[in-house]
């Protein structure tokens, strides 16, 4: 795995590429415009600094890390990478798409692995003529913090395709690696979210205040955050997605997603990144 791709160099995707990077593997990123290839190349070299601000990392390895990696508009540029992840947003179409032009351009041997949190891996998978090397990698926001990473194997993904993936993420990335069946939301999704729309429709219903349902789970069971703190920070067109995969998938009641959280994605109120969402992060 020392020839590494991402495809994406958004929150997620430019997280997993400096991961890599810190790690010595060589990273190709690809975006689709120049100015979001300026921008992912900052976000990158700007996490790595806060690295060096806090005492974790050296200067020397940091300006090591960032010279690893690199951004490209070109996808012919991926066809010698040992191992493509892909981190595009949760479009089942876009990643079908994504993964159809993969399988042609990427060395025979290439792994193509999905970060995706909630479609089953074995629908991108179909859109290559190699789907025993298709595998689901699911890293968590922010990823050079979060110490897990799902391993998501379908049932034609190769036990060979899964132990280097598996192998690469433990002991290069020194994450906490587990193993998942191939449904939607896999481990950890498919228990978050029932948890966290659950939370939006007490808040919907006019039972407690944003603020107390926070302190309550914060307080009462000891969580770091809130649940409606973290759907803010995960994203609520993020969450939204999750949801639809899993209720398409199970058709059970507590995986709809609720009203509000329609509206807010409609109304542009996502969360952090947009400024504002169940909180006010505009100043």
């Amino acid at each position: 795995m020392e020839l590494v791709g991402v495809i994406g160099g958004g929150t997620m995707g430019a997280g997993i590429a400096e991961v890599c990077a810190k790690a010595g593997s060589s990273v190709l990123v690809l975006e689709t415009k120049q100015e979001f290839a300026d921008a992912a190349q900052a976000r990158i070299a700007t996490s790595i600094g806060r690295g060096v601000a806090k005492g974790k990392i050296t200067q020397e390895e940091a300006d090591a890390a960032i010279a690893r990696v690199r951004v490209t508009l070109d996808i012919e540029e991926f066809a010698d990478r040992d191992l493509v992840i892909e981190a595009a947003p949760e479009i089942e179409s876009l990643k079908y798409e994504i993964f159809g032009k993969l399988d042609k351009i990427v060395k025979p041997s290439g792994i193509l692995a999905t970060n995706t949190s909630s479609i089953p891996v074995i629908k991108v998978a179909g859109a290559t003529q190699r789907p025993e090397q298709v595998v689901g990698v699911h890293f968590f926001n922010p990823v050079p913090v979060m110490p897990l990473v799902e391993i998501i194997s379908t049932l034609v993904t190769s036990p060979e395709a899964a132990k280097a993936v598996t192998d690469y993420a433990k002991d290069t990335l020194r994450k906490t690696t587990v193993q998942a069946g191939d449904r939607s939301g896999f481990i950890v999704n498919a228990l978050l979210i029932p948890y966290l729309t659950s939370a939006i429709r007490m808040l919907e219903s006019g039972y407690a205040t944003a603020e107390d349902i926070d302190a309550a789970m914060k307080g009462g069971c000891g969580y770091p955050m809130g649940p409606l703190t973290l759907l803010d920070t995960v994203g609520l067109d993020v969450t939204l997605a999750a949801a639809e995969s899993l209720y398409a998938e199970f058709a059970e009641p507590h995986y709809a997603p609720p009203a509000l959280l329609r509206r807010m994605v409609e109304a542009g109120r996502l969360g952090k990144k947009s400024g504002r969402g169940f909180y006010d992060y505009s100043k």
